[in-house]
C-alpha cells in the first residue's frame, strides 16, 4: 500500500501480512491476509485452521472491518506518509538528521529521527504519547523488553493495540538515540501532534 507494485508482481509465490498494519486501514482490530499462488493459499488455509475447515469459519462481525479497512487503506497510508514527510521536513529545519529525508522516495510509513541525546529522545517519545488520541495521560518509561538488548521506550496511544498504521514512536536507549516514528490515521492529527511536540521540546 506504499508502493506501486507488490512482490507478487516480481515473482514472489506467497505473501502474508497483518491487518493491524497498513492493509487494515486502522479499522481492522485483528486478522491477517495471505496472497499468492492458489495451491499455496489452499495449503495455508488448512494449516491455519483445520483439515476440512479451510477458510470456512466464524468471523463474527470482523468481515465488515476487514473489507472497509482494505478499502480505506490506500488513503490512510497516503495520509501517514504525508505526515512523515512533514515530520522529516520540520526536524531537518531543526538541524536534525532524519531518514528518509522529506524529498526522498519512501517504501513505508516510518520516519527515523536521530536525537544524539537520550534525554531528548525520551522526551520526544513522551510528547508523541501526550498528543495521541488514546491514553494521552500516560507517561511512557524506558524498560527492558524481551528480545531487546537495551531498554526501549514506546509511545502508542492507539485505538487498536499494536497497530503500526496509527501514530506511534519508539526506540532503544542507545546511541545514536534514534526514534522510529510512524503512521497516523489522518494527516491533520500527525501535523498537530508533531507541531505541538516540537513546540514543547524546543520552544517552551
Amino acid at each position: 500500500f506504499s508502493e506501486k507494485h507488490e512482490p507478487t508482481e516480481y515473482g514472489a509465490d506467497f505473501m502474508a501480512g497483518s491487518l493491524i498494519k497498513n492493509a487494515g486501514g486502522g479499522i481492522a482490530q485483528t486478522g491477517g491476509y495471505v496472497v499468492g499462488r492458489k495451491d499455496l493459499i489452499e495449503n495455508t488455509k488448512i494449516a491455519l485452521t483445520a483439515p476440512g475447515c479451510a477458510d470456512e469459519g466464524a468471523t463474527m462481525s470482523n468481515l465488515h472491518d476487514f473489507y472497509e479497512g482494505f478499502f480505506i487503506a490506500p488513503n490512510v497510508v497516503g495520509m501517514a506518509e504525508k505526515g512523515m514527510i512533514f515530520a522529516a521536513a520540520i526536524f531537518e529545519k531543526m538541524g536534525m538528521n532524519v531518514t528518509p529525508r522529506w524529498d526522498e522516495t519512501r517504501s513505508d510509513v516510518i520516519e527515523t529521527i536521530i536525537f544524539e541525546d537520550p534525554n531528548k529522545m525520551q522526551k520526544f517519545v513522551k510528547e508523541v504519547q501526550k498528543y495521541s488520541p488514546v491514553d494521552s495521560f500516560v507517561n511512557p518509561e524506558a524498560y527492558h523488553m524481551p528480545g531487546y538488548e537495551d531498554k526501549v521506550i514506546m509511545a502508542a496511544g492507539n485505538f487498536v493495540s499494536g497497530s503500526t498504521i496509527e501514530f506511534s514512536a519508539d526506540g532503544p536507549i542507545r546511541p545514536p538515540y534514534a526514534v522510529y516514528m510512524q503512521g497516523g490515521l489522518t494527516y491533520a492529527h500527525d501535523k498537530v501532534a508533531i507541531i505541538n511536540a516540537v513546540k514543547d521540546m524546543f520552544f517552551s
